[in-house]
């Protein structure tokens, strides 16, 4: 079954909003992954390699998602365009199909991949300007 999320992208304070967000709703502590972990972004700055890369925060049955955005990879920060829909697809074949079908007259579309953290990824930005985010998370063996 799939699931949605929002996903946030801030501007450099992803860690901090995450640790607050931790502090009022609770539950495990947030685990951040920095761009500077992505092998692919050796060339980033110092200030740019600490930036949350991706984050999560279990609220209750859902989770909010966030990262910190990086200038030089898509479109520029802009506060209350910050947002973006995850989903995550309960399989490849149906990570591809969502992705091919918002891809449709969509743009910066980054196709359906295997990514450095196990998953399956891809992000597109629909026809209505709706961003989207999709990464199924690859089984474990």
């Amino acid at each position: 079954m799939s699931t949605l999320n929002p996903y946030v992208s801030y501007n450099g304070n992803a860690e901090a909003a995450f640790n607050f967000y931790h502090k009022v709703f609770g539950g495990d502590a947030p685990h951040f992954m920095r761009w500077g972990d992505n092998p692919q972004c050796a060339d980033y700055s110092a200030e740019d390699k600490n930036r949350v890369m991706h984050t999560r925060l279990q609220i209750g049955d859902s989770e909010i998602m966030a990262s910190d955005h990086v200038d030089g990879i898509g479109e520029k920060y802009v506060p209350g365009n910050n947002f973006a829909v995850a989903i995550s697809p309960a399989s490849k074949e149906e990570a591809d199909r969502f992705f091919k079908g918002l891809s449709e007259g969509g743009k910066d579309a980054m196709p359906m991949q295997d990514m450095f953290w196990g998953g399956y990824y891809g992000h597109v930005t629909d026809k209505f300007g709706v961003r989207w985010m999709l990464n199924y998370e690859t089984p474990k063996s």
